[in-house]
C-alpha cells in the first residue's frame, strides 16, 4: 500500500474540526491523486502537529474533509537560519529544497556584491518550501524572509546568535572544528558564486559573532555547500546527534 498524501493546511486543526480544503488542494487530491469521499489523507498546520484527515465531501471546486486523530504533536525543527545569496532559478530550487529537509527553520536571500540574480520571488520560495515540508514529513514550515543586502543584515543581527560564513580563502576554522557543539541559535551564510567579495570578507572578520568556516580542499557550488554545511551542522550540533524514531 502507498504512503498516503500529505498536505500542509494553513489554519489550526483539532480533532474533530471540519475543514474546506483550498482549491488547489482539492484538484491534487480528488483529480491527481484520484481520492474521494471516505479516503484519508495526512494534514499538518505548523501550529498543532500532524492529523489523520478524511474527504467527506466532494464538491465541484473544492472538498471537505474531517479532522481525526493526531498522529505527532508538534515539534520545531532546530533554530538554525540559513542565509544565502541567490544564483540560477534552478539551483536557488535546489538551495530551498534541501535546506528545507535539512531543517532551517529561516530562509534569508542576501544580495551581496558578487550576486548575479538579484530577482527573488519570495512568493516562489514559500511555495517551495511548503513543498519540501510537505514531502521531508517535518512539522513545521520555514519562515521566508525578503531579500536584503548582506550589509543592512549585519548592521541588524543580533549578535546572540552565531553567523558561520562559508570562507573560500580557507582562513576559516575547519567545519568538524567550528561546529561541533555549535549549538542554536545559530546561522549559516553561503555565498554567491564566486565567493564573496574582500570588502565583504574583512566585514565579516570584524565581527564578534561572526566566524568563517573552511569545507575543505575543494571550491563548492553555492548550492553544494548550502547542503553540506547544513548537514555538517546537524550532524555535529543539530537534530540528528542520537535521533531514534519516536513511536
Amino acid at each position: 500500500m502507498s504512503a498516503k498524501v500529505r498536505l500542509y493546511i494553513d489554519t489550526p486543526l483539532q480533532i474533530g474540526a471540519d475543514v474546506t480544503l483550498t482549491e488547489a488542494q482539492s484538484h491534487y487530491l480528488c483529480r491527481v491523486m484520484k481520492l474521494g469521499e471516505g479516503d484519508a489523507f495526512i494534514g499538518f498546520d505548523g501550529v498543532s502537529g500532524e492529523y489523520d484527515i478524511t474527504i467527506t465531501k466532494v464538491l465541484k471546486k473544492y472538498c471537505q474533509a474531517s479532522v481525526g486523530n493526531l498522529l505527532r504533536p508538534m515539534s520545531q525543527s532546530p533554530d538554525i537560519w540559513l542565509l544565502f545569496a541567490p544564483v540560477k532559478k534552478e539551483q536557488t530550487d535546489y538551495i530551498v529544497q534541501k535546506s528545507v529537509e535539512l531543517g532551517v527553520r529561516v530562509l534569508q536571500p542576501v544580495i551581496t556584491n558578487r550576486t548575479n540574480s538579484e530577482k527573488v520571488r519570495r512568493d516562489r520560495l514559500i511555495a517551495q518550501g511548503i513543498e519540501a515540508s510537505e514531502q521531508c514529513r517535518r512539522l513545521d514550515i520555514p519562515k521566508v524572509e525578503d531579500a536584503q543586502p548582506l550589509e543592512k543584515i549585519l548592521q541588524n543581527w543580533d549578535s546572540s546568535r552565531k553567523l558561520f560564513y562559508m570562507d573560500e580563502t580557507r582562513q576559516g576554522r575547519p567545519v568538524s572544528e567550528a561546529f561541533k557543539n555549535a549549538s542554536a541559535p545559530a546561522a549559516i551564510l553561503v555565498g554567491p558564486e564566486g565567493g564573496f567579495s574582500d570588502k565583504e570578507l574583512t566585514l565579516l572578520r570584524q565581527l564578534n559573532f561572526a566566524y568563517g568556516v573552511t569545507l575543505g580542499p575543494r571550491i563548492l557550488r553555492a548550492e553544494t555547500a548550502v547542503a553540506a554545511a547544513l548537514s555538517c551542522w546537524q550532524a555535529l550540533s543539530g537534530d540528528w546527534i542520537n535521533y531514534t524514531e519516536q513511536k
